[in-house]
């Protein structure tokens, strides 16, 4: 059974710090990018960062560059997220995903949450000013 689940979310004050969590299980980790989405309430999802777990390429929105590190750790088959420098406007749900979308295509399709087979059930992050 697939599964990916996200752990590490909670309440910070603006400028704080958080790490989230991806464990993942039932899929081969080598075939994969992970990716990390989020989203607030009346908003759209947007991706915020994916890693591929074969290369260790990672990618980032804008939004979230500079401030936050996606990084793997390959015996836990695990994928995390640091979040520095928070801002109430990343306040949101984040959730984590797989897709197995070709390495030559990946740089250009990794914020399609379509292109996602698998899904966690997703983690609350609240920023408060």
């Amino acid at each position: 059974e697939v599964q990916l689940v996200e752990s590490g979310g909670g309440s910070v004050q603006a400028g704080g710090s958080l790490r989230l969590s991806c464990a993942t299980s039932g899929f081969s980790f080598d075939d994969y990018h992970i990716g990390w989405f989020r989203q607030a309430p009346g908003k759209e999802r947007e991706g915020v960062s994916c890693i591929g777990e074969h290369n260790g390429e990672s990618y980032y929105a804008d939004f979230v560059k500079g401030r936050f590190t996606i990084s793997f750790d390959y015996a836990k088959t695990t994928v995390y997220l640091q979040m520095n420098a928070l801002k109430p406007e990343d306040t949101a749900v984040y959730y984590c995903a797989a897709t197995g979308v070709a390495e030559t295509v990946v740089a250009d399709t990794w914020t399609d949450g379509d292109e996602y087979t698998y899904w966690g059930q997703g983690t609350q992050v609240t920023v408060s000013s």
